[in-house]
């Protein structure tokens, strides 16, 4: 047992929306938290970026965390329909496989709903502009040090805590110190994905013709799985449109430590001109205005045993690298970060094997099986093979064939953990 102190101390190496939300859900729970995050500074909720989708758990945790709640709703656009369609490039047509009226998801871009979580913390929480080094634990296990390097001046700072907790990401380096051996899996295709801004040009041909074809944009998750893959189509606030094309191809090289790469003309016009055989030309005028559209490798990670050792925890894509098909890797974020807070305040920081050893029970199922799920949704969508079943083509595909494609099906759709209640 560690002797009680009056007010424990966790640093969260990461600040992204994992490592915020576990800022929060610390200093709920009566925590000191202080953020290590290696960008210089927020990001602004410019063009560029990606597109997200929060559940209704999701949704009423924000609320409890942040200064006005009423911005949720302000900040994002509602997702009451999760539509399916198969699409015919060649003959310029969609049609319905499956639709689901009573989805109810919330659409955000990913800079809005961090600056929303950010700018609910006290300003001096996130620390911009450290990169993490290194950490260590005594032999007594009584705290850890932690080091950064402060990336403007050049300098190393040391911080000490109670509870390390690593929200770096599905590329952490913490998690490489307990599980060097472990690797992502690529998942065999792409995403090519943007946002267009269409605020001022709302009125536009692309636009009219956009909103023809996908007549429940504003309300609508769309899905058209073509001949070369799926592709993902909602409304953002502020007059913007989020898309998404998978497209199957070999694993890119990387040059950096990273899933994304900016992309060069040359392969943007390849990528403009396939999809003119592939999607409706609505879609396909949508991706061509689109300023710098980018590429992101989806990978995902074979479930993990363990989420914590002595006083370092995983949460996020840490602890769980997934693919992107069940709709899950920012909610499954937020969850983590409050169960984790909420099993800490029960059990307080004398107890915090306890504490660590209940959030991983909790957490490390439920995770397990959405990784599965969001693996195998995509290997459907993708049309690539599964070793239970043919695969799945949706231009001849029945009703009932259909109904695998609900995002819905994801195991603990609707679980709420009972610490949380």
């Amino acid at each position: 047992m560690k002797e009680a102190r009056s007010k424990a101390k966790a640093v969260v190496v990461g600040g992204s929306i994992a490592g915020i939300s576990c800022a929060h859900a610390l200093i709920a729970a009566g925590w000191e938290v202080v953020v290590l995050e290696k960008t210089s500074s927020p990001r602004t909720g410019c063009a560029t970026g990606a597109g997200l989708g929060l559940d209704l758990l999701s949704q009423t945790l924000l609320e409890s965390w942040i200064k006005q709640p009423e911005l949720i709703q302000f900040s994002s656009m509602p997702l009451t329909i999760d539509h399916e369609r198969a699409t015919d490039g060649n003959k310029n047509c969609t049609w319905t496989l499956t639709r689901d009226d009573e989805f109810n998801f919330r659409a955000f871009h990913w800079a809005d709903l961090h600056n929303l979580l950010y700018n609910s913390l006290p300003p001096e929480i996130v620390l911009w502009g450290h990169l993490f080094h290194s950490f260590c634990i005594p032999d007594d296990k009584s705290s850890v040090k932690v080091k950064a390097n402060v990336i403007q001046t050049g300098e190393t700072v040391e911080f000490v805590g109670d509870l390390l907790v690593a929200a770096d990401g599905c590329l952490s380096s913490i998690r490489r110190t307990f599980i060097p051996d472990l690797e992502l899996r690529y998942s065999g295709y792409c995403a090519w994905r943007g946002v267009l801004d269409f605020s001022e040009n709302e009125d536009s041909e692309t636009i009219l013709a956009l909103k023809k074809a996908y007549p429940d944009l504003g309300k609508c998750n769309y899905f058209d799985l073509g001949s070369e893959g799926h592709a993902i189509l909602y409304e953002l606030i502020d007059q913007r449109v989020n898309w998404i094309w998978y497209l199957n191809q070999p694993e890119p090289d990387f040059k950096v430590n990273s899933v994304t790469m900016k992309v060069s003309h040359e392969m943007i016009e390849n990528m403009y001109e396939a999809a003119e055989n592939v999607w409706i030309p609505e879609l396909v005028k949508l991706m061509r205005e689109t300023k710098e559209p980018f590429l992101n490798a989806i990978y995902d990670s074979e479930p993990l045993e363990q989420y914590f050792w002595d006083n370092v925890v995983l949460i996020g894509e840490a602890a769980h690298p997934i693919s992107p098909h069940g709709g899950r890797s920012t909610n499954m974020s937020i969850l983590d970060a409050a169960v984790l807070g909420k099993c800490l305040e029960k059990w307080g920081l004398k107890d915090l094997d306890s504490a660590l050893e209940e959030y991983q029970s909790i957490r490390m199922p439920v995770n397990k099986e959405q990784v599965l799920f969001s693996r195998r949704m995509g290997r459907i969508k993708q049309r690539l093979a599964l070793s239970d079943r043919d695969v799945f083509d949706p231009m001849t595909a029945s009703e009932e064939e259909c109904r695998v494609l609900h995002l819905r099906n994801i195991p603990y759709y609707d679980d709420i953990p009972s610490i949380l209640m």
